[in-house]
């Protein structure tokens, strides 16, 4: 009786012990819950504070889709590698796989540090079209013309969303409010980013008017193409981000669907 006293009471005690245990798990399990409640809390928390009016947010998002300076870099060092190795060389297909090894260097560079690789595809994909221009023609003048192309067509869809009352600048309001049409409701948006995208329109409506009549020019022309894409590249975007901000310090327009929520 003793012996089955004493393993009943050691079963009990096991038991006791097991759930225990289990409890303390599950409490560990809601603590580490909360935590992580409690840390998206605050991150959406800081996210709607750095977007509370309209100029934070068109700020945060197109230095977002500039990809900073590494992501200038990055448009920019094919355009270098091909037109210096065709004015050194004069070789078409050479100055063609310059320029796309420095693509493929740099997205494995991206790769192997585990960072978005989406600028260096982007760059990837240009030179690659550049390329089939060139070497369809074998003049290496005519890599530029898709850039040309490129951005008059930017141009006249930025103008026309203007002259329609679409800017296209709005839809950078709409992806951070969830509502990508809420901000047509409010004049003084409209205004704003219709003056955003003109400072948008105006880096394409440069480029073409210099760089279009020097490819239309007789003789090899890949030199000053070359040259004038790339001081008309990042220096040129550069200089209308400044605009961007410059315009977009002078005002805090709230976030009309915060305020209304």
């Amino acid at each position: 009786m003793d012996d089955e006293a004493a393993r009943d009471g050691a079963q009990g005690a096991a038991t006791g012990a097991d759930g225990a245990a289990a409890a303390d798990a599950e409490l560990r399990a809601a603590v580490r819950e909360h935590e992580e409640a409690r840390a998206e809390s605050a991150e959406e928390s800081a996210e709607e504070a750095a977007h509370d009016t309209v100029e934070a947010a068109v700020r945060a998002q197109l230095t977002k889709a500039l990809g900073g300076v590494r992501g200038m870099v990055e448009a920019a060092v094919p355009t270098i590698g091909f037109t210096a190795t065709y004015l050194a060389a004069h070789q078409v297909k050479l100055a063609v796989i310059v320029g796309v090894a420095a693509c493929v260097v740099l997205l494995a560079v991206r790769l192997a540090q585990r960072s978005t690789p989406q600028f260096a595809l982007n760059s990837l994909v240009g030179i690659g079209i550049a390329a089939f221009f060139a070497l369809r023609s074998g003049k290496a003048e005519d890599a530029f013309l898709p850039g040309i192309l490129l951005n008059a067509g930017y141009g006249v869809a930025m103008i026309f969303s203007i002259l329609v009352r679409w800017p296209v600048v709005g839809f950078i309001i709409g992806s951070v409010t969830g509502d990508p049409t809420a901000w047509r409701g409010d004049p003084g948006v409209v205004r704003l980013c219709s003056r955003l995208t003109w400072l948008l329109v105006l880096p394409c409506v440069l480029r073409v008017a210099v760089q279009y009549p020097i490819w239309l020019a007789a003789g090899d022309q890949a030199g000053p193409l070359g040259i004038a894409k790339i001081a008309m590249g990042w220096p040129l975007q550069v200089a209308s981000l400044a605009a961007m901000v410059w315009l977009l310090a002078r005002g805090r327009t709230p976030m009309r669907s915060r305020e209304t929520a």
